[in-house]
């Protein structure tokens, strides 16, 4: 079996009182599983970092490859570590460990984190996982009350459950490096909260080793209050990312984004959808995604017909599926239609009144009854409240998804289907989907409920979305037929002929 290739990576600064001590605890015998070299990069150190490694390294029995790099000018801790993780992806290596040169942390775990990074992606080296450990090993009180809240305060939001999130032995395959845009991180140290982040929302496990702890005379250069700050509101900014109101590019990590997740168990528009149409409907679902309306349809007794832009990973969702793009308008419809249903599609289109027009039609033509349309709310109060502090933050989701082509409020969306000749039977306002963002649960459930009660008050500003009931138009060559058919004559003189399109038209 071919061995993994480990890069051993020592970040180091300032660390010529402690490198040649760190780099003699590297184990000897790692060269029976991996295939090794160490690097050393000295972040432009004032000190004979460099010129101390390079001797401790030549003249160690240590039976690896090696290398130390000094940059140019200094990078910052995160600035550092994202020329260590670019060395290790473009040289071809299956895991990187990283290892602080003033001798904090492990060398001697090294192995079994990088075989835990193997197995799940990342690897962190916990403290915290030995109760009481990171105290007996001389931890600062201050510091582990702080890294205490801060990790219970990230696992809140970003929904994980790690005993340490600032510890700095970490190691990363290169794959999970890979899927991930670390080069636009920060090169400050809340560099390490953004890399989970990112390896979070790409769908890699985050595994844990327990660490001893180790505090010496090397010097903490972190500003812990700054950095607190900065840990806080990038987790924050995670999350915000994840509902729609803030964008971040970094987080923009494909693995979490694509596929609308299902709405039929709270108040959205699938639910209001599924609660109108009639059961044992024949249902043109428009924009119908992954089939979970289609699914709850069919179990109240429905024929869908779903039309998607990309193909569903489960076809039998639908009784018919169409490959198609509505910015074409629509495809060939042969059966008869009682519904057609589409859910945050119209924000979509390149053209929506164009595509109204046509859907206008084809309810004239094929006797179509009943439209439902939902759509974002551009006048929600936070879009206001951001556009109040100059933000308009597009994003992967929400009323600012980055594929939506127009916005509407209440009125616009209103009037364009009015302009079409529908009529708007009924126009309601849907809450915020806050169990997307804060997961099912009582938090969620309340706050839905208050949302929909300030909605009562001002739809307009309190509705995230708007879900429309509407009535097709009105056939009048059909109506004015039935007119003539049944109106009586009022006086003797003789009428002349009305002339009517269609094969059913009077002609006297």
């Amino acid at each position: 079996m071919e061995r993994k290739r480990l890069l051993v990576f020592v970040i180091a600064y300032m660390a010529e009182k402690h490198i040649e001590w760190v780099l003699d605890r590297i184990p000897r015998d790692l060269g029976d599983e991996f295939d090794v070299e160490i690097a050393v990069f000295d972040d432009a150190s004032k000190d004979q970092t460099s010129e101390v490694a390079v001797r401790a390294l030549e003249n160690s029995d240590l039976p690896y490859a090696y290398r130390v790099l000094t940059n140019p000018r200094n990078q910052g801790y995160g600035g550092n570590q994202k020329l260590g993780y670019q060395y290790a992806v473009k040289g071809g290596f299956d895991v990187v460990v990283m290892v602080h040169g003033d001798g904090q942390y492990p060398p001697e775990e090294i192995r079994t984190i990088a075989r835990c990074a193997l197995e799940n992606g990342a690897a962190f080296g916990s403290r915290f996982a030995t109760e009481g450990a990171a105290l007996e090993g001389g931890m600062p009180t201050y510091k582990f009350v702080g890294n205490q809240i801060l990790t219970t305060f990230q696992n809140g939001v970003l929904g994980t459950e790690l005993t340490e999130f600032h510890s700095g032995f970490r190691a990363y395959s290169t794959e999970a490096l890979r899927s991930i845009p670390f080069s636009l991180n920060s090169n400050d140290f809340h560099f390490d909260t953004e890399i989970f982040i990112q390896l979070s929302r790409a769908g890699w496990t985050i595994g844990e080793i327990a660490i001893p702890t180790h505090y010496g005379d090397e010097i903490c250069r972190v500003n812990g209050v700054e950095y607190a700050r900065k840990v806080v509101s990038q987790s924050m900014r995670s999350k915000l990312h994840d509902m729609g109101l803030f964008y971040e590019r970094k987080y923009d990590v494909e693995g979490r984004e694509g596929i609308y997740e299902s709405k039929v168990d709270y108040l959205s528009p699938t639910y209001v959808a599924i609660q109108k149409i009639p059961p044992r409907s024949t249902v043109l679902d428009l924009g119908s995604s992954d089939g979970h309306l289609a699914r709850e349809l069919r179990s109240r007794g429905c024929r869908v017909i779903g039309v998607d832009l990309e193909q569903p990973q489960d076809e039998d969702a639908f009784d018919d599926f169409i490959l198609w793009n509505l910015d074409h308008g629509l495809p060939k419809i042969d059966e008869d239609i009682d519904v057609i249903v589409m859910l945050d599609v119209i924000e979509h289109l390149k053209s929506p009144e164009d595509f109204v027009e046509e859907i206008a039609q084809f309810c004239r033509d094929r006797n179509v009854l009943r439209l439902h349309v939902s759509t974002g709310n551009i006048a929600f109060l936070i879009t206001r409240l951001g556009l109040l502090a100059g933000q308009f933050n597009y994003g992967p989701r929400g009323i600012l998804d980055m594929t939506h082509t127009r916005l509407f409020t209440r009125r616009t969306i209103r009037r364009l289907f009015r302009q079409a000749g529908f009529e708007v039977s009924s126009i309601e306002g849907i809450p915020a989907p806050f169990p997307l963002a804060l997961g099912e649960g009582a938090k969620a459930n309340a706050l839905l409920k208050l949302n929909a009660l300030a909605i009562r008050a001002m739809p307009r500003l309190f509705s995230f979305q708007f879900f429309l009931d509407l009535r097709a138009p009105a056939d009048l060559d059909k109506m004015l037929r039935l007119s003539h058919s049944h109106a009586g004559s009022t006086t003797e003189t003789e009428q002349p002929p009305l002339i009517l399109a269609g094969s059913d038209a009077p002609t006297s």
